[in-house]
Parts: structure tokens; C-alpha cells; sequence
């Protein structure tokens, strides 16, 4: 990299004059450290050669020499132990800088400019955006990039994720946008494309092989660490980011895209043609088109395909969101079938059920018939239970319902309460009154309230109390019959005869005989 004039005179002032450490010249001309290095060296060696002064090193130079040409990634502390044990007795940092001046560099590899025929070759890779929060989830915000290596035309598609289903989407949206498909597509090592790789032994992924058996396109990874061989779509990520990512605001992925699409087809064709200063990129894309082999005529399935296990409840988890599905498949093992837009749900072929996909996460994306009908048969399930059980301890009770029915009645809190009088008064006291209900023709619970109660008045016998009562409620439930009164009557003693007075004849006398 070029250093510009004003710059270097700036790192040789504060070097040479004021005495600046190479990394306080770095940290405040916000530079790197390599970068002030490199131009105090660069003037060490265009000024006059000085003599050097001795070293303590000197005479080691030949064993540093020979030892560096043998091993040039050998480290300067290594170095400076094997010396030490042949009689150096410097320290190990200026020991470095000598270390660091004779280390053999490695020579700069030169490339060849590669060029392609048109409609030859397209590059393909993935470009990661940073996140972004869609409801209470967090998602990456990947970038599926592919370019024609002949007229540079790029094309652009923002996802959610990089999974294979994504991958071979933007596979097929690029080939809709150009209107044709490459002979070769370059791609990286990643797993959508290559399982494993061993030297030049490759093992693709099938499915992958099978998208571009189906495109007629041959599908090759560059070679390991080699990422300049497909250095176009490298430098086209690096130009997505710099001229139309940054500082960009969006509402959503879909608004993004829309974005993308009118900027490939503005600026990113418009721009000016490497090959050719004369021609824009979308002038050598026209002349390009031609050369494109002709798209599939038929369209190959990209959805995502997962198998699920469902469990006691009717839904089925799916990234992070639960889809419902009929009560009538829960336990079972059902497949996903997943678009950037619908997720579906199937048994074998029979579709179970289709929602829009969600990006959220914990969210129960739910169809109402779903649900309503498996609370109609919970609902149902316990009436059934519940008339079972009367049927079977008294059998009359269906007659009993079938008229009730007849006349519009509500079953449930019929059965409802038939089921409390069963349980507090016992299967054969019912039976004699569900008798005298129908024989009454008022098929309703209150008439077997009423008969039931007559008969334990008639046998006089306490109100029965209910099993699922407490202790305590059950010895408040007590009935007190009254008593006559006139018993109390008897516990009060005879009242004593009053006295008579004495008349005036017998006073008399009683005076006389005292005289």
C-alpha cells in the first residue's frame, strides 16, 4: 500500500526529531504500528550506509542465517535459546531486531488475470449483514450473491438464514433475473454445495449435484484457502457494502430486497465495465445473454423438508414457532415441508395443514378449526363418559335422554346432574326414580330429585351428603327435626296447693283458748 508524501514526513519528524516511540507516532496519526515501521525502515535504508557498530551477536550471524534458511517460521525466543547455549549473552530484544532484519521473506505470489467466455462462468458465495430482531428472535441477515465472471452483472438476495433450502432459492431467482443459466458455477467449499473434501477428492453434496443435474450446470469449488479464484464476486461483496449497504435503512427483509433489485438493475449496471472502458456492465450483460443456456422447464422443489415428532398437543415445532395441526395426528412422525414464505405440514401425501411462516420465535401459529374441534371432542369425550357411566348403573337413563333430547333440553347439565344424584344416592334408589319420571313424562333431573327425596322422607332417612365433602361441611349437613313441645312439659315439677285462710268463726276461738 502506498503511503502518501505528507504522511511519511509526519512519522520522520516525530521519529527523528522528537523522539516518538513507534507506537505513540502510530496511535496518534492513526496509523498501524506496520505502517511507521515501515517508513522508519524504508529511510534507514536510503540513507548513506553508516558503519555498524560490533555486536555481540556477530559472531552467531552465521548460525542465525543457516538456522533461518532452514526453518524461516522458526520464532525469534527459539532463536535466542539455541544461541544462548552456545555462548550469547545479549538480550533477547535486541536480539529480535536482529532476528527480524536477516528473516528470509517469503517471495509475493503473482496471479494471473483470469478471463472467461461469455455465459462460461458465474461465482457464487454467501456475505453475512450482522443481525436483525424480527419479533423476540434474532436473526443473521445473510446475503446470497452470485455474478457472471464475464460482464461482472451481479444479483442480490437478502435471507434469514443460510440453509440449503435459501441457497438453491437464490440459485433459481438468479437465473429468473438473467434470463438464462452458466455453464459452470464457482462456489466455496461450504456445506451446501461440498460435504467433504480430500486433495483433489471431492464428495458433493446430493442434493446439491441433484439441483444442478436438474439446470444442467456444473457445480466446482475452488481449491482449499484459495478464495482468489473466485475473487469477482469477492470484490463485488466488498462493492455491495461500500455502495449500497452502508448507511441503507429498511422495514423488513422484503423491503430490502426490493431495494437490491432496483440497485442491480440502476448503479451496479450502469457502472463501468473492467474489460472495457467504453461499455457499461449492462451492455456486456446484453451481449452475454445470449451465450446462457436455456432455463429448466420445469420447476424444481426448493422447499425445506424436515421430519417432525409431535407430542401430546397438536402442534408441530418448527424454527422456533409451534404450527397446529388436526388433534387426529398427534404421537406421530410428520413431515415439514418450509418456504421463506408458508410452512406446511403433511402425513405421507395428505396435507394436514398450511400457515404462513414465521420468523418470531415462540409463537403458536394456529388454524381455528384446529383447535375447535379438538375442544369439541374433549367437550364431547366427557359427555360420552359421563352418560356411559348412568347407562351402565341405571339403563332407563337413556330413555330418560332420548326425551329430554326430543324436547331441546340441555344434555350436558342434564347428564351433568344425573351423574351428582347417582353419586349421592346410589344406583338403585335412582333406578325407582327415573321410573317415576318417565311414568310422569318430565324427563328431567328435577323430577328425580323430587321422587328421590320423597322416598327418603318416606323411609325416614337423613339427606345423604355428597363423598367429595369435607369432614367439617359434612357435620354442618345435618338435618335437626323438630320436637313437640309439650315434652318439654315434663320437666318441670307440680306446682304446691295454695293455702286457705283461716275464717272468723275459728280466730275467735283460737283468741279465747289463749285468753
Amino acid at each position: 500500500m502506498a503511503i502518501a508524501p505528507e504522511l511519511r514526513a509526519q512519522i520522520l519528524l516525530k521519529y527523528k526529531n522528537e523522539h516518538w516511540r513507534i507506537g505513540t507516532i502510530a496511535a496518534q496519526l492513526h496509523v498501524h504500528r506496520d505502517t511507521v515501521r515501515a517508513v522508519i525502515e524504508t529511510d534507514n535504508v536510503m540513507r548513506p550506509q553508516l558503519p555498524l557498530r560490533a555486536s555481540q551477536a556477530d559472531p552467531y550471524l552465521p548460525f542465525i542465517l543457516e538456522t533461518l534458511a532452514k526453518f524461516p517460521t522458526l520464532t525469534a525466543s527459539r532463536l535466542h535459546a539455541m544461541v544462548q547455549g552456545r555462548g550469547y549473552a545479549g538480550g533477547s530484544d535486541y536480539f529480535r531486531r536482529i532476528v527480524a532484519r536477516h528473516r528470509p521473506r517469503p517471495a509475493a505470489e503473482a496471479f494471473l488475470r483470469l478471463r472467461t467466455l461469455p455465459g462460461e462462468q458465474a461465482q457464487v458465495d454467501w456475505a453475512h449483514f450482522d443481525h436483525i430482531e424480527v419479533g423476540k428472535a434474532r436473526r443473521p441477515l445473510m446475503a446470497f450473491v452470485m455474478v457472471l465472471a464475464y460482464s461482472r452483472r451481479i444479483f442480490l438476495h437478502f435471507t434469514l438464514n443460510a440453509r440449503m433450502d435459501s441457497f438453491l432459492l437464490g440459485h433459481v431467482l438468479a437465473f429468473e433475473a438473467w434470463g438464462g443459466v452458466p455453464r459452470v458455477i464457482l462456489s466455496d467449499n461450504l456445506k451446501s454445495a461440498v460435504l467433504e473434501r480430500v486433495g483433489p477428492a471431492i464428495r458433493f453434496n446430493p442434493e446439491y449435484l441433484a439441483f444442478a443435474a436438474h439446470y444442467r450446470f456444473e457445480p466446482r469449488p475452488v481449491a482449499v484457502a484459495r478464495g482468489n479464484e473466485k475473487g469477482r464476486v469477492e470484490r463485488s461483496i466488498r462493492y455491495i457494502r461500500d455502495n449500497f449497504f452502508a448507511a441503507r435503512s429498511f422495514t423488513d427483509v422484503d423491503d430490502l430486497n426490493a431495494q437490491a433489485k432496483i440497485w442491480c438493475d440502476g448503479p451496479a449496471a450502469t457502472r463501468r465495465w473492467p474489460e472495457d472502458d467504453q461499455l457499461t456492465v449492462e451492455q456486456a450483460f446484453e451481449r452475454e445473454k445470449s451465450s446462457l443456456m436455456a432455463l429448466a422447464k420445469q420447476d424444481y422443489p426448493l422447499e425445506e423438508r424436515v421430519q417432525v415428532q409431535v407430542g401430546k398437543t397438536p402442534y408441530v415445532r418448527f424454527d422456533l414457532n409451534d404450527y397446529s395441526i388436526p388433534h387426529t395426528h398427534v404421537r406421530r412422525t410428520l413431515t415439514v415441508l418450509a418456504t421463506p414464505r408458508r410452512v406446511r405440514v403433511l402425513d405421507g401425501q395428505t396435507v394436514l395443514a398450511d400457515h404462513p411462516r414465521s420468523f418470531d420465535r415462540s409463537q403458536q401459529i394456529e388454524v381455528i378449526a384446529h383447535i375447535q374441534a379438538l375442544v369439541d371432542h374433549k367437550r364431547g369425550a366427557r359427555q360420552h363418559r359421563a352418560t356411559d357411566q348412568l347407562t351402565q348403573a341405571v339403563p332407563q337413563i337413556a330413555e330418560l335422554l332420548k326425551r329430554a333430547a326430543q324436547r331441546n333440553y340441555n344434555l350436558g347439565s342434564i347428564t351433568a346432574a344425573l351423574s351428582q344424584l347417582l353419586e349421592r344416592y346410589g344406583a338403585q334408589p335412582m333406578q325407582a326414580a327415573v321410573a317415576d319420571a318417565l311414568a310422569r313424562d318430565v324427563p328431567h333431573p328435577n323430577t328425580v330429585r323430587l321422587a328421590l327425596e320423597r322416598a327418603r322422607e318416606a323411609r325416614h332417612l337423613s339427606p345423604p351428603v355428597a363423598p367429595q365433602l369435607s369432614e367439617r361441611a359434612r357435620a354442618l349437613d345435618v338435618t335437626v327435626r323438630p320436637h313437640r313441645l309439650d315434652s318439654y312439659d315434663a320437666l318441670i315439677p307440680p306446682a304446691a296447693p295454695a293455702a286457705t285462710p283461716p275464717d272468723t268463726d275459728s280466730n275467735d276461738e283460737q283468741d279465747k283458748f289463749h285468753e
